[in-house]
C-alpha cells in the first residue's frame, strides 16, 4: 500500500504519555503550573488571528492541542482552514522514516493541498508559496533541541523563502523539551550541512520562537538579502527555561519516528554522535538512542562507562539485533542508557565519554563511519581528530568552552523566556 493510500485508510495514531515529573517541591509546583503552546492560545480564539489571511501551515504529527486535535484539523473544522500545508521530514502526517517525506499530495481528511519541503532549496521553497498563494507562513512544529534535529533547519529555509516572497512569518511556539541551557561545540561553517546549516551550539537551548529572532537577525541579511516582513512569535505560557518535557503537563506526540519517548529526546543531542560511528545508534529497536551497540562489543564497555560514575545516568550491558539500518539481522552487544536523574544528566557529555570509552575497550571494534559523517555532526573534524589522538574527556569538552560562552551571550537578546 503507499504513502497516500495509507494516510486515507488510517487514523492517526494515539500519541505517547509524557514522563512524570519529579518529586520535589519545585518540580511538583511545575507539574501544577503546566504549559500552553502557542497553537493553543490561537484555537482559544476560534483561529481568528487568521481571519482574511491565505496561511500556510509548515508542521508534522507535533502539531496539536490538548485535545489531540491536530491544528489543521481543528482550523478545517473552525472553517478557518489554511490555504496550504507544507512538510518536514517525515513528511506533515508523519509516515516517512528518517531521510524521507511523504511527496506533494491533496491530504484525504481536510482537501488542502500538501507540499513537500524536505531537502529543497529557498528558492523552490518560495515557488511552493507563490504557486499556494500564500501571504502568511506559519510555524509550527515539536523541536527536540538539538542543531543536527532537521526541523529547525526547515523553518530557516522557510524563512529565508518568506524573504523572497514577501510574505509574513509567525511562529506557535512550543517548549524545548530538554530545558533551555546551551551546551557542546558550534558549527563551523565550513561543515554546513543539512543536519546543520549555521553556526549555533550543538544543544543550543532555544524554543523555535527563540531561534527564529536568532535567525532573523543573525543570518538572513546576508543569505536572503534582508530581514522577514514581519516575524511574530505566539509566545508559551507557563514555561520556564529550567524545564523539562516532564513539567510542561503536555502529552509527548513523536516528533520523528526514532525519538519514542522524552527520555529519547533528552539523550539524542549526545549519542546522535553514534550515527557518525560504526556503531548502532539503536534505529530498528524499541529505544533508539538509548541502545547503542555493534557487532563484537561485550560487557566491558558498561563496566567502564559506569566506573565513570556520570551525573544521572546508569548503563546496562544490552545485547539487540536492529530490525533495520546498521547491523540489521546481527546481534550487537553494548548498553542501554538508563537516565536516572533527568536535571543532573548531560548528553552531549555523557556521549563524548561514551565514544572516548569505546574505542578504548574495543579498539579492534570502534571506528567512524568513512565518509565522517562524524564531522558533520559535531560540526567540525575536531572531535574524531581529538579522539583519534587520544584526547580525555574533559580535553574534548574544554576544547568549545570559548566559543560556548560566546553563543550564550549571543542569543541572549533573543530570548524570550527567563
Amino acid at each position: 500500500m503507499d504513502r497516500r493510500n495509507f494516510l486515507m485508510a488510517s487514523a492517526m495514531a494515539a500519541p505517547l504519555m509524557g514522563a512524570g515529573a519529579a518529586t520535589a517541591s519545585a518540580d511538583e509546583e511545575r507539574s501544577h503550573r503546566g504549559t500552553t503552546t502557542g497553537a493553543e492560545s490561537l484555537a482559544a480564539d476560534g483561529w481568528r488571528r487568521f481571519r482574511g489571511r491565505k496561511v500556510g501551515i509548515l508542521t508534522n504529527p507535533t502539531g496539536v492541542l490538548r485535545d489531540n486535535t491536530h491544528i489543521v484539523d481543528s482550523m478545517a473544522a473552525a472553517n478557518m482552514p489554511p490555504t496550504a500545508v507544507f512538510g518536514p521530514e517525515h513528511g506533515f502526517r508523519g509516515t516517512a522514516q528518517a531521510g524521507g517525506s511523504e511527496g506533494d499530495y491533496l491530504d484525504p481528511r481536510t482537501q488542502i493541498p500538501v507540499y513537500d519541503t524536505y531537502t529543497l532549496t529557498a528558492e523552490r521553497i518560495a515557488a511552493q508559496f507563490t504557486k499556494a498563494g500564500i501571504d502568511l507562513l506559519v510555524f509550527d512544529i515539536a523541536d527536540i533541541g538539538a542543531r543536527f534535529y532537521t526541523y529547525i533547519w526547515s523553518m530557516y529555509n522557510a524563512m529565508h523563502a518568506a524573504v523572497l516572497t514577501g510574505i509574513d512569518f509567525m511562529v506557535l511556539d512550543r517548549p524545548n523539551p530538554i530545558g533551555g541551557t546551551a551546551y557542546g561545540p558550534i558549527l563551523d561553517p565550513a561543515f554546513s550541512s543539512g543536519v546543520g546549516r549555521k553556526p549555533i551550539v550543538q544543544q543550543h537551548g532555544m524554543t523555535a520562537g527563540e531561534l527564529a529572532r536568532f535567525f532573523d537577525a543573525q543570518f538572513l541579511p546576508a543569505d536572503a538579502g534582508g530581514r522577514l516582513r514581519s516575524l511574530e512569535v505566539v509566545k508559551l505560557r507557563g514555561w520556564r527555561r529550567d524545564d523539562l518535557f516532564s513539567d510542561t503537563g503536555l502529552e509527548w506526540v513523536l516528533p520523528s519516528p526514532n525519538v519514542p519517548t522524552p527520555q529519547t529526546a533528552l539523550a539524542y543531542p549526545g549519542t546522535c554522535l553514534f550515527e557518525g560511528t560504526v556503531y548502532s545508534e539503536g534505529r530498528g529497536t524499541t529505544r533508539p538512542f538509548e541502545i547503542i551497540g555493534a557487532p563484537g562489543v561485550d560487557w566491558r564497555w558498561a563496566e567502564a562507562l559506569n566506573q565513570a560514575r556520570l551525573p544521572g545516568v546508569r548503563f546496562r550491558e544490552h545485547y539487540f539485533v536492529p530490525t533495520f539500518s546498521k547491523w540489521a539481522g546481527k546481534t550487537c552487544g553494548g548498553v542501554q542508557v538508563h537516565i536516572t536523574d533527568e536535571r543532573r544528566f548531560q548528553a552531549i557529555r555523557t556521549a563524548i565519554t561514551m565514544l572516548v570509552t569505546a574505542k578504548q575497550v574495543h579498539p579492534e571494534v570502534f571506528g567512524w563511519r568513512p565518509d565522517n559523517f562524524i564531522d558533520k555532526l559535531s560540526g567540525s573534524a575536531r572531535l574524531r581528530t581529538m579522539i583519534d589522538a587520544g584526547a580525555t574527556v574533559n580535553e574534548v569538552t574544554g576544547a568549545w568552552r570559548d566559543e560556548l560562552a560566546a553563543f550564550t551571550r549571543l542569543r541572549e537578546k533573543y530570548l524570550l523566556y527567563r
